[in-house]
């Protein structure tokens, strides 16, 4: 199944006899929780998902956004409806680095049909509500391991032996400027890749076959193995759901930057250039 849809097919199936499970999970990096966007208006039939609460641990050792206890997960997931045998369309508000936060999260731990809505709420022109539904409880357990996942350790090697990519915006990248992590740079051996330029000027995903040349020019290809980071496993998800659209799988470092940079005893390269 593809990982994205439009908001036309959407549309359709959520009139039809067995609509998705559909999650809103606006969010904004340093923001406020985005629950009373929410409440004013979203998707009829979505249920609010938090990424910061529900979608990831407690920040620390192991980054910004580690990975969550995986018991609270599943419970949170069946509260919103979520089971195993039913698709599950998630969206935010039009970045969809939090929606492919949960796409990855739900498609790791054994989710068989997860799609990220292309474009985001910004694309949808259904109707809204403020009613808030209360789905049925769902039977999701997660079992973790379904997609490749990268450590720290891991991904320092997949930078000397594979391709990985860095998500992050160049100037992070080279070490420009660093205004929220300890340390500016990125992992020696990584490629820059920021993911803003997997999508148009709208939020929707370029092209199957523009992504697919925009990897090949990276190195990425189905023959490759691919690993990407961002700064704390966000917009790297989105990257990995771009990968995917193009038909290349690729593992997740989870603590990415904010993982990797709060270890004094790790190597930081800085500069346009991956070493």
């Amino acid at each position: 199944m593809n990982a994205i849809i439009s908001a036309s097919d959407l549309a359709s199936e959520l009139a039809g006899a067995n609509p998705p499970v559909l999650l809103d999970v606006r969010w904004q990096l340093g923001g406020p929780n985005l629950r009373p966007e929410y409440e004013k208006a979203h998707i009829p039939g979505a249920v609010f998902v938090d990424l910061d609460s529900e979608l990831a641990g407690p920040a620390g050792s192991g980054g910004r956004h580690p990975l969550p206890d995986l018991e609270a997960f599943g419970t949170a997931m069946r509260a919103a409806g979520v089971s195993a045998d039913r698709a599950v369309v998630v969206y935010d508000g039009g970045l969809n680095w939090a929606a492919a936060r949960a796409w990855w999260l739900l498609g790791w731990t054994g989710h068989p049909s997860v799609r990220v809505l292309d474009g985001g709420l910004a694309a949808w022109t259904g109707p809204l509500t403020d009613e808030i539904p209360e789905p049925a409880p769902g039977a999701f357990t997660p079992t973790p391991g379904a997609l490749p996942l990268l450590d720290a350790d891991g991904a320092a090697a997949l930078a000397r032996t594979g391709l990985l990519l860095d998500a992050r915006a160049a100037e992070r990248y080279r070490g420009d400027v660093e205004s929220i992590d300890p340390v500016g740079g990125h992992i020696p051996g990584a490629v820059s890749a920021p993911t803003t330029e997997n999508v148009t000027g709208s939020g929707h995903f370029h092209s199957v076959a523009e992504l697919a040349d925009r990897f090949k020019g990276l190195g990425a290809t189905t023959d490759s193995e691919v690993g990407v980071y961002c700064g704390s496993g966000v917009s790297g998800a989105h990257q990995v759901l771009a990968l995917a659209v193009a038909g290349v799988p690729a593992a997740l470092y989870v603590g990415s930057w904010s993982e990797w940079s709060r270890d004094g005893g790790r190597p930081v390269a800085t500069g346009p250039e991956p070493q």
